[in-house]
């Protein structure tokens, strides 16, 4: 009975898609979000409810206080589980996971077979990896607060954000707003959207992550041309596109992300920066919103954290999505641009 009714949504919602295409591509910024959210929690139950029998793997921890094994539940068990058989200590500073010494992994995706298994927080050894995905959350965050920042009757439609370069001073992401061609945010509108994103990261909310089809991602972003426009690439390597998820926002992107909202911790958002298409771009311009953040824990004064805000002002280095041609670089000998 139950997989007979899963049939029937299903096909209830590729005709929808199909019969309400430009009604879907008329919600509102707010009603997209809660649609999305929709889509990623049925898709989630059906995949938990997939899992049938339950086998059980063996997670050999290691580090603090000692090493042990724990025999955990493949396909629903997750990194985050294993710690909280652990302390609060380990729940509040494990960012990512190291499985197998090799592969850096979610703390909320589910393990899929037997490892071994180490917490990475922002103070280990190397931590590159771990820095690199608190600045791709960093970039999901933001683009969840431009999503909530707007009033209804602004049209705000996220484009994209680059790979990780901490290098280059901020982080980003590239965001359509349609109805506003000339829009040069003043301090206070910079501050009322750092406000959302201090708002979103004292809640300390989890960063879910979900691979889905292809069929499904487009279905779930069918009101965001620009997000459609990217689904087929990013899932010709295995028909699969992989999605995070913080409390109702719903993005693309490969990962791993930190683990929950909490571990972001001093933040600004310092610019709004206008990109010009090129002459036969279909985008014709976006805007770059940049900001900068310290991981929780990280203390630094005032006026070091300010001489960070003012370099994270500089249009940020990434190339342009809709202009790749076009160097944004600051033309100093210390910029670089390296796209991780």
């Amino acid at each position: 009975m139950k997989q007979h009714s899963m049939r029937i949504s299903k096909s209830l919602l590729l005709n929808n898609s199909t019969k309400c295409f430009s009604t879907l591509r008329c919600l509102s910024t707010a009603e997209a979000v809660e649609r999305r959210n929709h889509l990623y929690k049925l898709e989630k139950k059906r995949q938990l409810e997939k899992v049938g029998r339950i086998e059980k793997i063996e997670v050999n921890y290691k580090g603090v206080p000692k090493d042990c094994t724990l025999v955990m539940n493949k396909d629903i068990s997750t990194p985050y589980d294993c710690a909280k058989h652990f302390s609060e200590w380990h729940i509040e500073t494990s960012a990512l996971a190291l499985l197998d010494g090799t592969i850096h992994w979610d703390m909320h995706r589910p393990l899929t077979e037997s490892c071994t298994l180490e917490f990475q927080s922002f103070n280990v050894a190397e931590p590159q990896q771990v820095n690199k995905a608190f600045w791709r959350s960093c970039c999901l965050v933001l683009g969840a607060c431009a999503s909530v920042a707007f009033k209804d009757t602004v049209p705000v439609v996220l484009h994209s954000f680059p790979g990780p370069d901490i290098r280059s001073g901020s982080f980003i992401y590239d965001v359509d707003l349609p109805t506003l061609p000339d829009w040069q945010p003043s301090a206070q509108e910079l501050h009322t959207l750092a406000a959302e994103y201090i708002k979103l990261s004292r809640r300390k909310l989890p960063i879910d992550r979900l691979d889905v089809s292809e069929e499904l991602a487009l279905e779930m972003f069918v009101d965001n041309p620009h997000k459609t426009g990217q689904i087929p690439s990013i899932a010709k390597t295995n028909g699969k596109v992989t999605l995070y998820k913080i409390d109702k926002h719903v993005d693309i992107s490969k990962g791993p992300m930190i683990s929950n909202s909490g571990q972001i911790g001093k933040v600004a958002v310092t610019a709004v920066h206008k990109l010009t298409g090129s002459s036969d771009s279909e985008v014709k311009q976006l805007y770059r919103f940049q900001g900068v953040a310290l991981p929780t824990g990280v203390i630094l004064n005032h006026f070091a954290f300010s001489l960070l805000i003012e370099r994270a002002k500089k249009l940020n280095s990434a190339r342009s999505p809709i202009n790749p041609f076009v160097d944004t670089r600051e033309p100093a000998p210390e910029s670089i641009a390296a796209r991780a």
